[in-house]
Order: structure tokens, then C-alpha cells, then sequence
């Protein structure tokens, strides 16, 4: 479990095929690592995966076929935000956040907000068909693994505003039109829809 407050941007310096699979080998630069072992849990650009090696300040993961084809940023050379797994006792700062990753959405249009000078900027992303039902206004989502708040939604398309902040310590500073991005949606949005369809029966 993460809460979508990223604590460090990596790079991924390495993809090796094995089989089907990637082993990824992580630069996680500032990512305090002195408490991160082996089996333990990290979220890469909002992916959930477990590390299986570490020589600081690397750190190797092992990722499918299905999660490679179903996540967007984990290619050679990229920026990637990062979270270590949320503990029992740490502070909740963004929203219930499991790392695993509804789909990927599309950056329709990302540019500074009118009349701000520039600090803060839209983000719009289309989302996936079936996956815009669970996106709300004021709901929450994940995008590339960062905690934002849904400030409006029409169709399938989605925006949230950015503060310098953000644009500071996430990779989302990066993004310009095309780019694919992770979605994960609110998990109170997902269980909500579930029991709706349930009573529908």
C-alpha cells in the first residue's frame, strides 16, 4: 500500500530480457535506502513491484509480460517516480494507493494555467473507456504513481492542476501531448461500483 506521495525521482539505467519477463535495474538516486530490503515492495512510476536485488544505490525488480504490457515509462533511460511502501504508523498525506495499475491514459493537453504566471499547470488526460466511470471531480486518482485530486472530468477525459510543488519532485513536469501515463482510480470508487452492481442483480 503507497499513498501517492512520491519521496524520490530514479532512473532506470537497465532493461534485461529474461524470457518473456524484464529485469529492470533502478537508479534510486535520493531514495533513502536504509531501511529497503530484499522482498520488500516500491512503487515505480505507481507500479507495485518487489525488489529482488539491491547494490545501493541500484535496485533490480523483476517485471512480467503482463505488467510490461500494461504499464507505461519502464523503458531504458526514463525518469521514474518513486515510493517505498507505506508503514502502519506513517501519515496518510495523499489517498489509499495499491500500486496496482488500472491502465494507461493519454496526455491530451498539459500547458501553465491562464493568469498564473506560469507556477501552476493543467494536466488532461484520456482515460481508458472503462475506467472513466470510476473518475470523479473532487475524487481522487494516481497518475505515474502521484496523488492528485480530479478537478473536473467530461466523457472519458479527466483534468487536474499541478502546483509547483509537484512539478518540482515528480517526473509529471516531463509530459507533453501523446505521452502514456499509469492511472490507478480511487479503490473506494472500484468497491462503490462493485456493490451497485451487485444490488443490480
Amino acid at each position: 500500500m503507497f499513498t501517492g506521495i512520491v519521496q524520490a525521482i530514479g532512473r532506470i539505467a537497465n532493461v534485461e530480457p529474461v524470457g518473456e519477463s524484464r529485469r529492470l535495474a533502478v537508479d534510486a538516486q535520493s531514495l533513502d535506502l536504509a531501511d529497503v530490503a530484499i522482498g520488500d515492495s516500491i512503487a515505480v512510476n505507481g507500479c507495485c513491484l518487489t525488489v529482488v536485488a539491491r547494490k545501493d544505490p541500484m535496485l533490480e525488480f523483476d517485471v512480467s509480460a503482463e505488467t510490461i504490457a500494461h504499464t507505461a515509462g519502464l523503458q531504458a533511460g526514463a525518469e521514474v517516480n518513486l515510493e517505498k511502501s507505506l508503514r502502519l504508523a506513517d501519515r496518510l498525506g495523499g489517498h489509499l494507493v495499491q500500486g496496482h495499475l488500472d491502465g494507461t491514459g493519454v496526455v491530451v493537453a498539459f500547458a501553465a494555467v491562464d493568469g498564473d504566471d506560469g507556477r501552476n499547470w493543467r494536466l488532461e488526460v484520456d482515460a481508458p473507456a472503462d475506467l472513466a466511470r470510476f473518475i470523479a471531480s473532487k475524487g481522487s486518482i494516481a497518475v505515474n504513481g502521484v496523488s492528485l485530486t480530479v478537478n473536473g472530468v467530461k466523457g472519458a477525459r479527466f483534468h487536474v492542476n499541478l502546483i509547483p510543488h509537484t512539478l518540482a519532485v515528480t517526473t509529471l513536469r516531463t509530459l507533453a501531448p501523446g505521452a502514456k501515463v499509469n492511472l490507478e482510480v480511487d479503490m473506494m470508487a472500484r468497491y462503490a461500483a462493485r456493490l451497485l452492481e451487485m444490488d443490480a442483480r
